[in-house]
């Protein structure tokens, strides 16, 4: 799977609360989440984010509470993949069953990349691409597995398809 998308930062340590303050997690429709998504830290955030931006991290990303709402609310939000140099494993996990692409890059891409510019994101390959002077930034690949449960929009479409075979 291919991705091409503008570019939003963030730093280190970004937390559950941040990606989506709990004030709104009496919501659980990704739509209704997106509308509140990042607006502590980046008050422009969902009303500026297209569908197909990528999110861009450092160390860290989506530490914090279990909940799913955060990975909800980015994939509302029509954030297409996060990228970071490393993830709090929870986020990590709710993010792949909700089928919200995410890749772990040893580059300190948060700290290279503007905002606003433009990657292209090979989720297969783990490959990352600066489409402006065509760096590339290698991440860990996903197996298999799962790549298939991405691209059934989570884990429980994945289910439901492996069990219709």
């Amino acid at each position: 799977m291919i991705l091409e998308g503008k570019v939003w930062l963030f730093g280190d340590n970004v937390d559950t609360d941040a990606i989506i303050p709990a004030r709104y997690l009496s919501a659980t429709d990704p739509e209704e989440l997106a509308a509140h998504c990042m607006e502590d830290i980046n008050p422009d955030f969902a009303a500026s984010v297209q569908a197909g931006d990528l999110l861009v991290a450092g160390s860290n990303f989506g530490c914090g509470s279990s909940r799913e709402h955060a990975p909800l609310a980015l994939k509302g939000a029509g954030v297409s993949c996060v990228i970071a140099k490393s993830f709090a494993r929870i986020f990590y996990r709710n993010a792949i069953n909700i089928g919200l692409p995410i890749l772990e890059c040893e580059a300190e891409l948060s700290r290279i990349l503007a905002p606003g510019e433009l990657l292209r994101v090979d989720l297969s390959a783990g490959m990352i691409i600066r489409l402006s002077d065509g760096s590339r930034y290698q991440a860990a690949p996903f197996p298999t597995f799962m790549q298939e449960i991405i691209q059934q929009g989570g884990l429980i479409e994945y289910v439901r398809h492996r069990l219709k075979r």
